[in-house]
């Protein structure tokens, strides 16, 4: 996610109480009260069996890279070995396929990877998607040239179940673009309903919203901001209504504290102010199969952290 990062980190910082004004009440408040220690997310263990008994077999994680070049400098195919996902799903890539390094386009143990980018910008959006398993059938974009010229949609068709990964639109600073973002909830909502008339369909990825207040750090001081106004957030809602599930808050309605990113401003991720704007969602006739939705926030090497998802399909 990118977005007005001076706005964004001073209503963060107001929200926090870090706009003290002055050396001396500085001095005063530290006087009075310590700064309290970050409240950080714990991802539990694992659990690998559905509601319904079965047994995880499918790990699929998304990951909002914020560039792909300089997340494999970062290491971040180590991470992807350990956690050894079935599919990977990666967002804001920002790489023409020509550019793609050799470290990821060679992987053998993907050997079926599938790129979209931006046909317009050099360096913009981006996803991709790389499967152990071939998919029965893979397409980019939803339909509509206004939104697939920005390299944001892959879909994959297994025998059971459809996975499309995307990297939704952002508002943008001063929400210039938030009369196209609800353009796009609208087109991108029915696309997905009229694959999930065919098939079930899991959908992940950085959908660039925090749903409600428990989503995010500091609501109060965000909600003109991009990722938490009304409209965005009532878009998000409309696609829950339409028959998906947040399979996060399906198994943990309550938590608090847990984020999947951080701006790189004010130390954000060290002290947890976060925003949660990465998801897997599930048609509703797959929820009996969910085993686990995972926040795998001590990952390193984007302004995202990976998610991933076990499931019985």
């Amino acid at each position: 996610m990118k977005r007005g990062k001076k706005t964004e980190d001073a209503a963060e910082a107001a929200a926090d109480g870090e706009n003290d004004s002055g050396a001396a009440s500085a001095k005063k408040a530290k006087k009075a009260k310590e700064p309290e220690a970050p409240v950080l997310y714990e991802d539990p263990p694992d659990k690998l069996v559905s509601k319904d008994g079965r047994d995880a077999n499918m790990k699929i994680t998304s990951w909002n890279v914020d560039g792909l070049r300089a997340w494999v400098k970062k290491n971040g195919l180590d991470w992807v070995r350990e956690e050894d996902p079935d599919i990977l799903c990666l967002q804001e890539t920002k790489c023409a396929e020509k550019s793609l390094p050799a470290e990821i386009t060679s992987m053998p143990e993907y050997p079926h990877k599938y790129w979209a980018g931006s046909s317009e910008k050099e360096g913009y959006s981006g996803v991709a998607m790389l499967c152990k398993t071939e998919p029965i059938k893979v397409t980019y974009g939803i339909g509509k040239e206004e939104h697939d010229k920005e390299g944001r949609v892959i879909t994959a068709e297994f025998p059971s179940f459809y996975l499309v990964t995307a990297y939704v639109p952002n508002a943008s600073k001063g929400l210039v673009r938030l009369d196209y973002r609800k353009t796009w909830d609208e087109d991108f909502r029915s696309y997905l309903s009229e694959l999930d008339m065919q098939k079930p369909l899991v959908l992940c990825g950085d959908l660039n919203v925090a749903h409600q207040e428990i989503d995010l750090k500091n609501p109060k001081g965000n909600k003109k901001n991009p990722g938490f106004t009304p409209e965005e957030r009532e878009g998000f809602g409309q696609l829950l209504e339409a028959g998906f599930a947040d399979s996060f808050r399906q198994l943990y309605p309550e938590q608090t504290n847990a984020y999947t990113f951080w701006t790189y401003m004010m130390n954000a991720r060290t002290k947890n102010v976060g925003w949660r704007l990465d998801y897997f969602l599930l048609s509703s006739s797959l929820l009996d199969g969910l085993c686990d939705s995972k926040i795998r926030n001590k990952a390193l090497g984007s302004d995202h952290c990976p998610i991933t998802l076990h499931i019985a399909v």
